[in-house]
């Protein structure tokens, strides 16, 4: 600790160790590593790019607004965390697994809870899609066995690239949203739409943010999973539609490689498409390892 540091004088120079000598003792030792580390990097940053003071105002304003904004059906701060890509860093550190495990995305801001459970190879889709689609798979663990009683909650956007919450009125309740049970075979298969791509909302801070850095507002076209079952890891992931125009530009960082889909046309069947993905779950307790 500097001499200015120690006596509780801030300088430039010390302005790190001056403000991290304020905590107390009492502190919990998680949170003082955590604001600790974050006055490190966050003066490192205003050095390293000597801050104006019309900077700081201007991002002072920026984060006010963001936070006027907000609401029980918008969170722009979860947004601003998605274009950053920390959603997705958080998600990686967190959601470590072995190779061949299902790798886990974003979460996204509209999965509802209470969803219908329904038989499998019902339709998901209530304001009858065009582009229908087949989902069919199996759920395995890492040795292949295919696993009973797997829980798979699904949704998407409809063919405007809207999910229901975002059209109340408009689209019915729990369109394109379901909840399947696999049985012994660990196979699924429902109806749902082709996704399409469509823009993060984008009419707020965060959106004008996206346009100052030539940035677009665009998500690849996906199918959300959430796969689960007692005694191994939850899967929180998304299904790409192969070859969609956003796959490498995604606004949220969210695609991976493994996680694209091919979606193949159908002659004469029940669906105009058929989409088949294999998911594997990792038990609990497994030593994580890192996927490639």
């Amino acid at each position: 600790m500097t001499a200015n540091a120690s006596t509780g004088y801030f300088t430039e120079e010390a302005s790190v160790q001056t403000v991290n000598a304020r905590m107390g003792p009492s502190a919990d030792a998680r949170l003082a590593r955590v604001m600790a580390s974050l006055v490190s990097h966050l003066h490192a940053f205003v050095k390293d790019v000597a801050l104006t003071q019309d900077e700081w105002s201007l991002a002072i304003d920026f984060l006010t607004r963001t936070g006027k904004i907000c609401d029980e059906n918008r969170q722009e701060y979860i947004l601003l965390s998605d274009v950053l890509g920390v959603s997705m860093l958080v998600d990686a550190i967190n959601n470590r697994r072995p190779q061949g495990a299902t790798e886990n995305t974003v979460l996204g801001p509209f999965h509802v809870d209470g969803v219908p459970e329904y038989p499998m190879g019902a339709s998901i889709t209530k304001d009858g899609g065009r582009e229908t689609c087949l989902f069919e798979g199996t759920v395995t663990d890492l040795d292949g066995t295919p696993l009973e009683g797997v829980r798979i909650d699904v949704w998407s956007d409809n063919e405007d690239g809207f999910y229901d919450v975002q059209q109340p009125g408009v689209q019915p309740a729990h369109n394109n949203r379901g909840v399947f049970v696999t049985g012994e075979d660990g196979r699924y298969w429902f109806q749902g739409i082709r996704p399409v791509s469509y823009p993060i909302p984008d009419d707020g801070p965060v959106g004008q943010l996206l346009a100052q850095l030539g940035r677009h507002p665009y998500r690849p076209a996906h199918m959300h999973f959430i796969i689960s079952r007692d005694g191994f890891e939850t899967v929180i992931t998304h299904t790409f539609v192969a070859g969609d125009a956003y796959l490498d530009s995604d606004a949220v960082f969210g695609v991976k490689q493994s996680l694209i889909a091919t979606f193949v046309p159908v002659q004469d069947g029940e669906t105009k498409w058929r989409s088949t993905y294999d998911f594997v779950l990792q038990r609990r307790g497994v030593m994580q390892g890192t996927s490639e």
